[in-house]
């Protein structure tokens, strides 16, 4: 497995205490406990990057690192990592919060090129998962479906899973966002999503050149 260089730069709950959105950039959410520090240690290559806890809720802010190297190219990115949501524990006025701020950080971030919705692919569709899909499809934010935890059970349930959000999605969209398929133990999907990465960065790069 080929390791990314790889730096935390900045946590923080508003723009003035985000990194500067001078490259482009890739947030990763999901539901809480849906495996996404460990998603991104593996996708980077580097064990303890970001960090990985049993305890739900952990990430409180927006976390921005930035990333050498794909798999031919070498051109840097931003990989922010956001707050778990559908977190019971915490109290209505901190969900709030954390949902006002990933709200606004989705909407403002001039340089967010896609973002990454991690989805337990043990479990069937989730309406909160769906709820954002939506949200983010009404506000024109592009993004990728990543199931996450594929190792965690036999691959038919798990395309049984993946097909039964494809057939929730049909209902409103004509055509559905790309979709990849992981496993943080085994590397499952970790080329794929680097390639998908590069593809976005080459044309990126090409348009900030113009």
């Amino acid at each position: 497995m080929k390791v990314l260089r790889a730096e935390h730069l900045t946590s923080g709950r508003a723009p003035e205490h985000w990194t500067k959105p001078s490259l482009p950039e890739y947030a990763f959410i999901g539901r809480s406990n849906v495996g996404k520090s460990s998603l991104i240690n593996m996708l980077c290559g580097i064990r303890k990057l970001a960090r990985v806890s049993n305890t739900p809720g952990r990430t409180r802010n927006v976390e921005h690192f930035r990333v050498e190297g794909t798999l031919t190219a070498n051109v840097p990115w931003l990989l922010a990592d956001l707050p778990g949501y559908g977190f019971a524990k915490a109290s209505k006025a901190e969900r709030a919060a954390w949902e006002s701020m990933i709200h606004n950080y989705l909407r403002r971030r001039e340089n967010l090129q896609c973002v990454f919705l991690l989805v337990d692919s043990r479990l069937e569709p989730q309406q909160n998962d769906l709820d954002m899909i939506q949200w983010l499809g009404e506000e024109g934010i592009p993004f990728s479906i990543v199931f996450t935890k594929a190792d965690k059970q036999s691959a038919p349930k798990t395309q049984s899973n993946i097909a039964a959000m494809k057939r929730e999605l049909k209902e409103n969209w004509e055509t559905l966002p790309p979709i990849h398929c992981t496993s943080s133990e085994t590397g499952d999907g970790r080329e794929e999503i680097l390639a998908f990465i590069q593809e976005v960065n080459a044309r990126w790069s090409g348009l900030v050149q113009r």
